[in-house]
């Protein structure tokens, strides 16, 4: 079976401290998969040698099956989007933001504006399109940060704790509609979160990570089953799990 994505004896190093050792992580294509595990287990660095943002020591990354190296990872990169914890907005309006990738990514002028007016309104902000970062809500920036991911229709999507600063009201609305996206555009994503509690709104299937090895994979809801609840004690300050 050819994966989209594909990590194979994967060794990413800081200093002398190994901080990632994955002999083998794919990703099928509409496959929605959640990471989860205790701060420092390396969730967010596999996240990062998956999207390409980061050269583990020793192993390698595999698009389709093709090897990315240095002379093809731009091209690969392109065909992702990343949506981080910040919305890392421009100083530009909200529209100018969503347009930004789509025409670093060469796209012409009658196919932005069209792209960029479906997804703000996918997303309910198309009412602040001209409105500068600096006088959105912090939802209202994650919003925008999405729909600029989504607008350049990524085969690959990361999201790399994208709800975690947002109040709980705010936090939950958009998790829903982020699960109604990702249902109805079948885009193969890779979520980060340390909240357990956000994985069942996106996906059912969740890889567990600790000491940047792979301990767990299968569906979310046997996790606690099958003993995993310390690490999410660990992760979730003593919280524990539940699943609905």
């Amino acid at each position: 079976m050819e994966f989209i994505l594909e990590a194979r004896d994967i060794i990413l190093k800081k200093g002398s401290r190994e901080i990632l050792n994955v002999g083998r992580f794919a990703l099928k294509e509409g496959e929605t998969i959640a990471i989860v595990g205790p701060n420092g287990s390396g969730k967010s660095t596999l996240l990062q040698v998956m999207a390409l943002l980061q050269q583990p020591a020793k192993g390698v990354v595999l698009f389709r099956g093709d090897p990315v190296n240095r002379k093809n990872v731009l091209a690969f990169r392109r065909r992702m989007a990343v949506v981080f914890q910040e919305s890392l907005l421009l100083k530009a309006t909200v529209f100018e933001n969503v347009a930004m990738g789509l025409r670093l990514r060469g796209c012409s002028g009658n196919e932005i504006a069209p792209r960029v007016n479906l997804w703000l309104d996918r997303l309910g902000v198309s009412h602040l399109a001209q409105r500068m970062p600096g006088f959105l809500s912090g939802g209202e920036a994650q919003r925008v940060s999405i729909a600029r991911a989504m607008a350049l229709n990524p085969e690959v999507l990361f999201l790399d704790e994208p709800f975690t600063s947002l109040d709980y009201p705010t936090r939950i609305s958009l998790l829903k509609e982020m699960g109604g996206i990702l249902k109805e555009s079948k885009t193969t994503t890779l979520f980060v979160t340390h909240d357990y509690t956000e994985i069942p709104y996106l996906t059912g299937d969740a890889v567990v990570l600790e000491d940047g090895r792979i301990r767990h994979r299968g569906r979310a809801s046997e996790l606690f089953r099958d003993g995993f609840e310390n690490i999410f004690n660990k992760s979730n300050g003593g919280n524990g799990l539940a699943w609905s």
